[in-house]
């Protein structure tokens, strides 16, 4: 069955254009002119992929992240923008984003990043578990010691992607490719943030600490 992608843009040539990109490589697309239209689409028949540009005439993107985040953590998200700023990068990946395209860009790499995304989302076994801890990527669940984890979004991905490979040393960059997609001169602080909150959710009051950092080389799990 074909992908099915929600493409929000308040520029009906550009949304056509995108649409017909997308048609033509074998998806299904939806598409919304504003940030309302596109929460409600998603809550009444969730996409396997949302493609969001950040300047909506109702409401900012950011906004419309947040709330489709709040229904449906792990449907990924590509902000859509001319922007092009590290500080706005930085916000519109804080509120939620998965990933971060400018305007204008190439058909081919536009593809590429909603390709890797959709196969990240459709990849991996549904529970993963290691010692006492189980993550349920169906049920969207963590618990540890059977008590329920609360996770953000990019937590949630980064625990999975940990879990997904138990006792290997993954890098920073092959974190940030992984979880986040996009390269910027602060990328090795937003790691190392993300994986404070994570291990003192995962870790704190427990004997056994599963998260540990490897100087020099990058982040693992393992008994």
């Amino acid at each position: 069955m074909a992908a099915s992608i929600l493409v929000v843009d308040d520029d009906r040539d550009f949304l056509l254009y995108v649409k017909d990109i997308l048609i033509k490589t074998g998806y299904t697309v939806r598409t919304a002119g504003k940030g309302i239209d596109a929460i409600k689409s998603v809550d009444q028949q969730a996409p396997d992929l949302v493609i969001l540009d950040l300047n909506l005439p109702d409401m900012k993107g950011e906004g419309v992240c947040v709330e489709i985040r709040k229904e449906h953590p792990m449907i990924p998200i590509i902000m859509l923008t001319s922007k092009d700023t590290v500080s706005e990068k930085v916000q519109g990946l804080s509120m939620g984003a998965d990933d971060y395209i400018t305007k204008p860009f190439i058909a081919d790499e536009f593809l590429a990043r909603v390709k890797a995304r959709l196969r990240q989302t459709s990849s991996g076994d549904a529970v993963l578990s290691i010692a006492d801890l189980v993550l349920d990527n169906k049920k969207i669940e963590v618990r540890r010691a059977d008590k329920l984890i609360s996770l953000t979004p990019h937590e949630f991905k980064l625990l999975e992607y940990l879990m997904q490979n138990k006792g290997v040393v993954l890098t920073r960059d092959m974190i940030l490719n992984r979880v986040w997609s996009y390269s910027l001169e602060v990328e090795s602080r937003v790691v190392d943030v993300y994986m404070g909150y994570l291990r003192k959710k995962i870790d704190t009051g427990h004997k056994k600490k599963l998260i540990q950092s490897v100087r020099g080389f990058g982040y693992t799990i393992k008994e």
